[in-house]
Parts: C-alpha cells; sequence; structure tokens
C-alpha cells in the first residue's frame, strides 16, 4: 500500500516567459533562476499571488498568472516562512541553487489559477 504524503498548497505569480518555460515542461516544474535572481520564493496565499501578477507583473510585463501548485509538506517545512509586509505577505524562501530539488518535491501538475491582463 502506498502512503499519500501531507502536502503545503502553494501559490506562484509569473510573467509569460516563465509560464511558456512552465508548460514546456509538462506543469511539472519551476524553470532555474536567472543570475540576478538569487531565491524562489512561493507565497502561502493566493490573495498575495494576486497582488503581485495584478500590481507588479502587469505594469511591467503586460499579464501576470498566479499559478496554484502542491509540495510534499514535510519538505517544504525546512523552509521558514518569511513575512515581508502585511499579515498576508507570507513566502518560503528557496535557494535558487535548491530549485531543482524543490521541483522534485512538486506533487501533480502546476495549474493556472488567474490571469491578469493590461487594460
Amino acid at each position: 500500500m502506498r502512503h499519500e504524503s501531507a502536502t503545503t498548497l502553494l501559490y506562484r505569480p509569473v510573467n509569460q516567459a516563465e509560464l511558456d518555460l512552465i508548460a514546456a515542461s509538462g506543469w511539472l516544474a519551476f524553470p532555474p533562476r536567472l543570475p540576478e535572481q538569487p531565491i524562489f520564493y512561493p507565497v502561502l496565499n493566493e490573495q498575495y499571488a494576486a497582488q503581485i501578477a495584478r500590481d507588479w507583473n502587469v505594469p511591467y510585463y503586460g499579464v501576470g498568472y498566479v499559478l496554484r501548485f502542491a509540495v510534499e509538506a514535510d519538505y517544504a517545512d525546512q523552509f521558514p516562512v518569511q513575512n515581508v509586509g502585511g499579515p498576508e505577505h507570507d513566502e518560503l524562501w528557496i535557494p535558487a541553487e535548491e530549485l531543482a530539488e524543490f521541483n522534485l518535491h512538486i506533487i501533480g501538475q502546476i495549474e493556472v489559477v488567474s490571469v491578469f491582463k493590461a487594460e
């Protein structure tokens, strides 16, 4: 009998270029970080991800997507929650060099839950 591990739901705001790379992975992995991006930071709630996608990604890129995905809870628990503002602004900080390992702990597929576009 196979035991299903508990999962943690996380969210990630992305632009079109990042979305295309995730789609190319079969919706199974996030792409490596760029040299100027030392941290991969999924967020803990959909409202915060939507705020970033709408308020930051849309003005800068013209479109913002909110992704939802599940990660093995035991694995995610090693990354302490970082609060970067208000009570809803909680993130996990995964060092860029650990992103490939992080991707191995994603359960199921990464899914798009919201799309925001410039007017």
